[in-house]
């Protein structure tokens, strides 16, 4: 039986802990077809002990986003190995500690520039690296967003960073659906992932789905954002563009 994603060529960043959603995405991707790279920053070398867990090897890229010879090295480095690609993912946010926690009003611009700059620009880089890529048919952008339509606990400037981030996704899905470009989101429930432990209080957002969510969250469960994540990948979604998508257990829909 084939996959969603058979003959697919997948560019996915991020991939830090086999926990991580990004890492379900490289697995599931594989499993359903697809032939994947990755990117790491700041260090490829933990990326390259856990991409031997994937089914199938996978050539890891060191990319920072915010570094101009990074970027301009993607296309070359992706196509000697993949020749192109149908699809790219950004699992990338980043907040320096000040900017989160509950110091929402003394953060420094410098901070909040930094947190703008990883979490949110950085789609808009991506994309403009891997354009040349992309085929003449036109191809799949896919983010992984944290709801930032309501105010979180402790999540502070990453809040306005995702909401940057949602943002971008929707300019770049006008500018880029010219070539028959998708761009989307997912916004998925909390995971215990790398990131997750970077932010203080985690466990009291956790919380919050344990009471409110309709269906049963899981947080050590990646599964099902990263499944949100494939399904945009492939062809089942030929004219979904701009579209943030819930993968939260249905929170978003509820109120207190």
């Amino acid at each position: 039986m084939s996959g969603i994603l058979d003959g697919k060529r997948v560019l996915v960043t991020g991939v830090l802990m086999e926990s991580s959603i990004a890492f379900q995405v490289a697995k599931l991707a594989q499993e359903q077809g697809a032939e994947v790279i990755l990117t790491a920053f700041p260090r490829p070398s933990l990326t390259e002990r856990i991409a031997k867990k994937l089914p199938k090897p996978a050539k890891v890229l060191e990319l920072d986003v915010t570094n101009a010879e990074h970027l301009a090295s993607v296309e070359d480095a992706v196509r000697a190995e993949l020749g192109g690609l149908d699809g790219v993912v950004h699992s990338i946010g980043f907040a320096p500690q000040d900017a989160l926690g509950g110091n929402f009003l003394n953060t420094p611009w410098e901070s909040v520039g930094t947190a703008m700059h990883v979490s949110a620009f950085s789609l808009k880089s991506l994309a403009m690296a891997c354009l040349p890529l992309l085929p003449a048919e036109g191809g799949s952008i896919v983010g992984l967003t944290f709801d930032a339509t309501v105010a979180w606990p402790q999540y502070d400037w990453m809040g306005p960073a995702k909401a940057a981030l949602e943002a971008t996704s929707r300019y770049l899905a006008r500018d880029l659906g010219k070539q028959n470009i998708r761009c989307n989101l997912i916004s998925a429930g909390p995971i215990k992932s790398m990131a997750a432990k970077s932010i203080p209080g985690f466990e009291q957002l956790a919380d919050t789905w344990n009471v409110r969510s309709p269906l049963e969250w899981d947080v050590t469960d990646p599964e099902p954002a990263a499944r949100g994540v494939v399904a945009l990948l492939s062809d089942w979604f030929p004219k979904t563009t701009g579209e943030m998508i819930h993968v939260d257990g249905g929170l978003h829909a509820i109120g207190a």
